[in-house]
């Protein structure tokens, strides 16, 4: 691993087939799906009580772990299409002192929408509660290796840590626009990019990965590669899909190479990662596409999302974060 301007040529570690298997034992879908997934299918659109509770609730998580994470509210004010709105995103970082971050990151409002005729409201659960609770399911399950991670690590040039980013305000309230939408990232992307941090780096060029996930959580989804600068990492998510179904470790998941598609090249999307790439910073989406049948509708539901797709996805994200950040 090395360094080269402010870019990180950052080097995975290998995972044995026994290592893989211990990491897939750590991921507790029950866990993920009472724990973390439930407290967050409420309406929870920007400014609202169920968005507050849901920013206290994946605070207060950060905060019980054992690892000791650093937790802070981006909080600031923007104005909306129907008038100035309060935000706040949520920033945990495993060890602030550490060079470089590799970050992942999900949106944790929901759209507004009027209830509907029955007073139902929209949840969102794929758009994005089940991204958020797969986030935190990741750092609960891996917590004693994040732990040991961060003691046995020394303050190195090119140190990696983890941090986490729950985006506010990523859905419009009206129409997308470049006004009225990514409220959260466009403002704390501003934020790191003029903050400083070490090395002669600000805060936004010590992001040496930002994995952003969404529309997450229906059955068999389909995973592109949006950028050619991040090929190597897709690919690498791509194999451990692939070693993991050989060894037997995901669920309804009947050929090797079901999620992420090789060779393939999908057109950008617009969501939280716009700012962040518009600034230099190399990304990876993982959003499905094409985007859930249920999308931005009443029925983006707990009822249709499939439980064994979350686990397998969070299990191959739990070996990527081993590799990664050789834990």
């Amino acid at each position: 691993r090395r360094a080269t301007g402010w870019r990180l040529k950052h080097k995975p570690r290998s995972l044995s087939n026994s290592q893989l298997k211990r990491l897939a034992a750590l991921v507790d879908l029950k866990r993920l799906w009472n724990t973390s997934l439930q407290p967050m299918l409420i309406e929870r659109y920007p400014g609202s009580p169920g968005n507050q509770r849901v920013r206290q609730f994946i605070t207060e998580r950060m905060h019980s772990l054992a690892a000791s994470w650093h937790v802070e509210l981006d909080s600031f004010k923007a104005q909306a299409p129907h008038g100035p709105v309060d935000f706040a995103n949520v920033v945990a970082t495993l060890d602030p002192a550490a060079t470089w971050r590799l970050v992942l990151a999900c949106h944790y409002d929901s759209k507004y929408f009027p209830h509907d005729r029955h007073g139902q409201a929209f949840v969102g659960a794929s758009d994005s509660a089940v991204p958020c609770a797969m986030l935190l399911e990741l750092v609960t399950a891996l917590d004693r290796e994040l732990l040991e991670a961060k003691d046995s690590c020394r303050p190195e040039p090119d140190g990696v840590t983890l941090q986490l980013l729950f985006f506010d305000g990523e859905e419009a309230f009206k129409d997308w626009s470049a006004t009225d939408s990514l409220y959260g990232s466009r403002h704390l992307a501003e934020r790191l990019a003029t903050s400083l941090h070490r090395s002669g780096l600000t805060e936004l060029q010590a992001i040496s990965l930002f994995v952003l996930l969404d529309l997450l959580g229906a059955r068999q989804p389909m995973f592109q590669n949006h950028f050619p600068e991040t090929a190597n990492w897709f690919q690498r998510l791509l194999g451990i899909e692939k070693r993991l179904h050989r060894l037997g470790l995901l669920q309804s998941h009947p050929q090797e190479q079901l999620y992420f598609q090789r060779d393939s090249f999908y057109s950008h999307v617009e969501d939280d990662h716009v700012p962040f790439l518009r600034k230099g910073v190399p990304i990876l989406h993982l959003i499905a596409t094409p985007f859930p049948e249920v999308w931005h509708t009443m029925r983006d539901t707990e009822e249709n999302l499939h439980p064994p797709t979350v686990e397998n996805l969070c299990r191959i994200l739990a070996a990527f974060l081993a590799e990664y950040l050789w834990l």
